[in-house]
């Protein structure tokens, strides 16, 4: 029976680009790109749940274990990866919130799309005020919660995110009492905002429909323990995943015990992750095999954001490791690349560099920092905690490739791969 059980939660291969790919794969794409488009009837990964359009297709996004959030960091006093203005960005969630959940009786998402000038008219009634400063912070907050999947912005029209099929039934009654406390704005007559004054390349907003409930995927794993070690198991899994930085051993029994850990293993590979320990530490991290086949099907970052990724490394480590100033085993740096450096050698418009910076910001790979009087810059972020050992090697190497491409170290490094 235990073996049925582990042989009906197993991982399932899903179909996609003309091929089938491992559901840890598909966890990937999902992690570093957001929930994943389904064809019509086309089911969820295990892990995920699919969001039903009324045309049948949908999205698969991931959910999380035992029906917990990452809000669970907080009772572990674990802080979670940073947000970018975080009050401003809640703020006009809430006011996306209220002009979007119309009929309270009904479940918040899909709610009802409403014109972008109404979210920023409710916004401006919240705090108060209106003039282009506030616009400005609130149209960026439009965009990270686009970009986070919280809402979809698609010809000046907003919607409630597929994230926000994921609130537990438990909220309602909460985002209820928001909504009803919140303001309505002064304003009658809206005009629409244009995409290029929000967010670019966005796809048409589909109609909502039905939120299906995805396979447990951690139950095989989780049913010999008994309730308080699962807790411990979930808890632990929600660190690894959301903190951001490594956790100390010690604060958790599932780190502490082999047999736990070996579990917590188990359950970070059916999504294309696994344990990465920084002495007493651990964290997780993209699994290399998991990750490489990822790769061949999704595209990563795009060339704007390679290039100031790259600059970013050779200044803000590169150099100051090579000066002796940073020591070998880290890509965390305390010495900013000065925003003017990447805007002389990057040679991209100002407008696609700064857009660059606000896709590495929002995926951790970047951090933006203040030196005192000085204007600051921008240094490695915390998702350079996540690296393994190998993918600390494949960024070593590039890091030279891309610093010195006529050095002999470079020819070693290519002469090596061309060997392989």
């Amino acid at each position: 029976m235990a073996e049925a059980e582990r042989t009906s939660a197993a991982p399932q291969a899903v179909t996609r680009l003309g091929r089938e790919v491992p559901a840890a794969v598909a966890h990937v794409w999902a992690r570093s790109g957001g929930p994943l488009r389904l064809g019509a009837g086309a089911p969820a990964p295990v892990g995920m749940v699919r969001l039903t359009h009324n045309d049948t297709t949908g999205l698969a996004v991931p959910v999380w274990p035992d029906g917990v959030t990452p809000s669970l960091l907080e009772e572990h006093q674990v802080a979670p990866m940073p947000v970018e203005r975080a009050g401003e960005a809640r703020r006009v969630l809430a006011a996306c919130l209220k002009c979007c959940w119309t009929d309270l009786a009904a479940d918040p998402w899909p709610g009802v799309a409403v014109p972008a000038e109404q979210v920023l008219d409710t916004y401006r009634a919240l705090i108060g005020r209106s003039d282009d400063l506030m616009r400005n912070w609130a149209v960026g907050a439009l965009r990270r919660l686009h970009d986070s999947s919280w809402i979809v912005l698609s010809d000046g029209v907003v919607r409630l995110g597929p994230r926000c099929a994921l609130w537990p039934v438990e909220s309602f009654a909460q985002l209820k009492e928001l909504v009803r406390r919140l303001p309505e704005p002064e304003r009658d007559e809206l005009t629409v905002v244009a995409d290029e004054d929000l967010v670019t390349g966005t796809p048409a907003a589909e109609p909502g429909g039905l939120v299906e409930g995805g396979e447990a995927e951690f139950d095989d794993l989780l049913s010999s323990y008994d309730e308080r070690r699962r807790a411990e198991l979930v808890g632990a899994y929600m660190v690894l995943e959301h903190a951001a930085e490594p956790v100390q051993e010690a604060r958790f029994a599932a780190l502490r015990d082999p047999a736990m850990r070996h579990t917590l293993g188990e359950m970070l590979g059916r999504r294309g992750r696994t344990l990465i320990q920084q002495h007493e530490r651990w964290t997780s991290g993209y699994d290399d095999a998991t990750a490489a086949e990822a790769a061949r099907g999704e595209g990563g970052l795009g060339e704007s954001e390679r290039a100031v990724l790259t600059l970013v490394l050779v200044h803000s480590v590169a150099i100051p490791r090579a000066e002796g100033a940073l020591p070998e085993d880290t890509w965390l740096s305390p010495f900013p690349t000065p925003v003017d450096e990447l805007r002389r050698h990057t040679q991209l418009p100002i407008g696609e560099l700064e857009s660059a910076l606000r896709a590495l910001r929002h995926a951790g790979l970047l951090g933006q920092v203040k030196a005192g009087e000085e204007a600051g810059g921008y240094v490695p972020g915390p998702q350079f905690h996540r690296l393994t050992p190998a993918a600390r090697r494949r960024l070593q190497e590039e890091l030279i490739l891309a610093a010195g491409p006529h050095t002999p170290l470079a020819g070693a490094v290519r002469a090596r791969r061309s060997a392989s």
